[in-house]
């Protein structure tokens, strides 16, 4: 029988093994106490399995409010708990109530994290995954051998749809490959979600006609089912080629829903992944999270950047970049979007760790303020990555690129 194997990262005031039998027992076949039903022969079939436990350090003070110490020790290690397949079967809602749910409750852990999930083949080739993925939204947006470059549209909130148009143009004629909506937008009193998409689309499809590329754009339709499938429908009868959906406030189901579709590439935007990572024995880590949202279908995934503007550290972005690159069982890829106070300066230190063009390189400020000009920045981030790739040093291409110079000036380390 096939089973799903997770990994736990666990803080506990009991011995390990005891409490990696817990986890096994509160979220398969068993309850706090022995109950009626509950046979040896049932137990075989369903029970979660403990497949391995391996101590870590203990500390003397609990990182999370739990269970009480005896003793005063608080003992880590990192577990990996078995289900057969059978016990959810191809429901990622009920599969994600399975392996995280209640686990957070437990009084017996004062920390609890998934790190990671092993899914068999066969469960993985059951879901399409991202219908574009990397590959897709390259020949969407015309973009072979570099990272993509895009850009937020900034100010957040508070320009029209017409206002939003004109930035479009300006980046479009400078040569931008995607643009996005920011999280905050869907559709507001000032800039209605049908209005915007009329104004910007009719902007990308004059430069297509007149330069032969399409900027991707991906409008926010994040809403009610009802309404995300009406916007989604919008954007493709105005000949869009993206949506974007916030997909930790919209949900797993809703977001399947969206990808289901098929006709236009998907957006997830992360926003209040903090709330679920932060506390480092608390939550989910990327390779397990990102891991759940291929399986919905999600073709582009946020990652956070080198040196970004959040808490995260640049070896997490790292992992998170080379997480979304390594195939699941359908050899399908997540194209990683990389962003958070992203300018040309930190390109060279993303390439040394990544090796990597295969991302989607975001920068809001980091193009819109630039001093020459949006036109400006995006020329500058591309020069930044062809000097990346070339092996030269800020410094260096500093003094081969006027734009990505005037880029060091505004955006670098004073």
């Amino acid at each position: 029988m096939e089973r799903i194997t997770a990994t736990y990262f666990i803080e506990t005031p009991l011995q390990p093994d005891a409490a990696a039998n817990v986890i096994a027992g509160e979220q398969s076949s068993g309850t706090f106490v022995a109950v009626p039903g509950e046979t040896e022969e049932l137990k075989q079939r369903f029970a979660a399995r403990v497949e391995s436990v391996e101590a870590l350090e203990s500390v003397t003070e609990p990182s999370i409010p739990g269970g009480k110490s005896a003793s005063g020790v608080y003992h880590r290690a990192m577990v990996k708990i078995s289900w057969p397949v059978e016990n959810f079967g191809f429901n990622l809602p009920v599969l994600v109530s399975t392996i995280q749910g209640n686990l957070y409750e437990l009084r017996q852990f004062t920390g609890l994290k998934l790190m990671d999930i092993d899914f068999p083949d066969s469960y993985v080739q059951h879901y399409r995954g991202p219908k574009f993925g990397i590959a897709g939204t390259r020949r969407l947006t015309s973009v072979e051998g570099r990272p993509m470059i895009g850009t937020i549209i900034k100010p957040s909130i508070g320009l029209t749809p017409e206002q939003t148009a004109t930035i479009v143009e300006t980046l479009g004629e400078a040569g931008i490959d995607f643009v996005k909506d920011d999280e905050l937008l869907s559709s507001s009193a000032n800039s209605p979600f049908e209005k915007r998409v009329e104004a910007v689309m009719q902007v990308i499809n004059k430069l297509a006609d007149k330069t032969g590329k399409k900027i991707m754009y991906a409008f926010n339709l994040s809403g009610e089912i009802d309404e995300m499938i009406k916007r989604y429908e919008t954007i493709m009868n105005a000949g869009g080629t993206c949506a974007m959906v916030n997909i930790n406030s919209v949900g797993m189901s809703a977001t399947k829903k969206i990808c289901d579709i098929g006709v236009l590439a998907i957006h997830g935007h992360r926003n209040g992944w903090g709330m679920l990572t932060r506390h480092p024995l608390l939550g989910i880590d990327f390779t397990a999270y990102q891991k759940l949202w291929r399986l919905v279908g999600v073709d582009q995934l946020h990652v956070n950047g080198i040196q970004n503007k959040f808490w995260e550290s640049d070896d997490s972005v790292e992992r998170s970049i080379k997480a979304c690159l390594k195939p699941l069982g359908n050899g399908q890829t997540v194209l990683p979007v990389v962003s958070s106070g992203q300018w040309g300066g930190q390109a060279p230190e993303t390439y040394r760790r990544t090796q990597t063009t295969d991302l989607l390189y975001m920068a809001g400020g980091g193009i819109m303020a630039h001093p020459g000009g949006a036109a400006a920045g995006v020329r500058a981030l591309r020069y930044a990555w062809q000097a990346a790739v070339d092996g030269l040093t800020v410094e260096q291409a500093a003094d081969k690129y006027v734009e990505f110079a005037q880029s060091v000036e505004k955006f670098g380390v004073k």
